[in-house]
């Protein structure tokens, strides 16, 4: 069953412009109402969270309306990350979650992720069928029947209480000072909070949410802001998440900026040291580095690869029986602990670390040296498919030929923006500049 709403997390695009409009919230609502009603359960319940953005008011309420016109009872959890949506469903017996959201994206673009009652995101198969009663006439309930709506005031407290239990060992944080970066996004109020409860000197950055400014020169996406910070207060380590929190990059004692692959080999090898790394295998996507790679092998450890998309790698993960996972952009995802990626659980597991033995962030979060990546986006308009285009082909198979043996190519379209990605890697970078520059151009001539 095809697609066209849904992308590789949930439906997204820019506030009150199709699909991101009330009135396909409300439609998307109501048909999610009406998939989880199928099976004429008695129990009819949703959680809704959302993130910062202006626009997620507008999505609320527009999904509130649709769920409850087909028998939902909607519980309103207010800003809270991503992974807390997912958590919470499961810890409070819903049916469906639901996070407003565009993660990562400006403040003018939103998005709606779906969870299952088991707590982790839909399936691909679930997605289409959803979208398939959108594209219909959906039943809506009885008078009698209609849903009621109010709001949960302690979800954050939940989430907050449960975050802090997955520190290992109970550890506590004192004597570190630590840069956080809340990307003014879904985290501002727990993440501080849960770290100053476990008794680290918090130092914020991005707290100050105002509708519009959600990864606005902070945040995972724009680490420099927090490496300055952490150099200006002589800070031990900085954490910078993305708008739902759902991811985190690390940044040293000395401002060098740590991704997803080294926080992933961190935690590998320790988990592996203490009997923890189920299989003895890390599930990661196409993307990350051909270091990290080498790093496990090394050690007799496993990357198993997925397509791009933190589900993907979590749907791998279930199917394996593996409990840690990731994506290089800092999905880091531990079904021990969470569903879904989690920012603020995956940088406390690098604070345990630091407490536990003693060592600095720079010697923690600098596992393997990476092989030269170089990582392009080029805009296409819409209709056009620049990768059918037979000189694209031509240049990205000599691409290929070029680095067989001593770098790879990949090239793929995003999943929430009308983007082509070019990734390649070589340990030669002039060769991988020109490799790279040469596919850009070639795609944008036919973009």
């Amino acid at each position: 069953m095809s697609r066209k709403l849904f992308g590789t997390d949930g439906v997204r695009g820019r506030a009150n412009s199709h699909p991101m409009t009330a009135e396909m919230a409300l439609r998307l609502g109501a048909a999610a109402g009406r998939y989880f009603r199928r099976d004429g359960r008695n129990r009819h319940r949703v959680v809704i969270g959302k993130d910062t953005r202006l626009s997620g008011y507008m999505l609320e309420n527009a999904l509130t309306a649709g769920l409850t016109s087909t028998g939902m009872n909607v519980l309103l959890l207010g800003p809270l990350p991503t992974p807390a949506v997912g958590f919470l469903t499961r810890s409070m017996r819903a049916d469906l979650g639901i996070m407003i959201s565009a993660s990562h994206n400006p403040a003018e673009d939103n998005g709606i992720k779906f969870f299952g009652p088991d707590g982790f995101k839909l399936s691909d198969e679930a997605e289409a069928e959803i979208e398939a009663i959108v594209a219909g006439e959906i039943q809506p309930a009885q008078p009698a029947n209609i849903g009621r709506a109010k709001r949960i005031e302690d979800g954050r407290g939940r989430y907050m209480e449960y975050a802090k239990t997955t520190l290992p060992g109970g550890l506590r944080l004192d004597g570190l000072r630590v840069v956080l970066d809340c990307a003014n996004g879904a985290a501002y109020r727990a993440a501080p909070e849960v770290l100053w409860e476990l008794g680290a000197d918090v130092i914020p950055l991005g707290v100050e949410p105002d509708g519009f400014n959600i990864n606005d020169g902070v945040g995972s996406t724009h680490p420099e802001a927090c490496a300055a910070a952490v150099r200006d207060r002589g800070a031990d380590l900085g954490i910078s998440l993305d708008g739902d929190a759902d991811r985190v990059v690390i940044v040293d004692q000395h401002g060098a900026i740590a991704d997803g692959d080294q926080i992933m080999a961190l935690l590998a090898g320790r988990w592996a040291e203490q009997g923890r790394l189920a299989r003895g295998t890390l599930v990661a996507t196409v993307m990350s580095n051909l270091g990290l790679e080498r790093f496990l092998n090394g050690r007799n450890l496993r990357l198993e690869r997925t397509k791009v998309g933190d589900r993907y790698v979590v749907e791998r993960m279930r199917k394996g029986g593996f409990n840690l996972g990731g994506e290089q952009s800092g999905h880091i995802v531990m079904t021990d602990h969470a569903t879904t990626g989690d920012g603020l659980m995956a940088a406390m597991q690098v604070l345990g670390a630091m407490a536990e033995t003693g060592r600095d962030a720079a010697t923690l979060v600098r596992q393997f040296d990476p092989v030269p990546q170089m990582l392009r986006n080029v805009r296409y308009a819409a209709g056009a498919d620049p990768l059918a285009a037979d000189p694209v082909r031509r240049v990205i198979a000599d691409a290929e030929a070029r680095l067989a043996g001593s770098g790879r190519v990949l090239i793929r379209r995003s999943g929430t923006e009308p983007l082509i990605r070019v990734m390649a890697e070589a340990e030669n970078e002039t060769t991988l500049r020109e490799v790279v520059e040469g596919i850009v151009a070639a795609v944008e001539a036919a973009a």
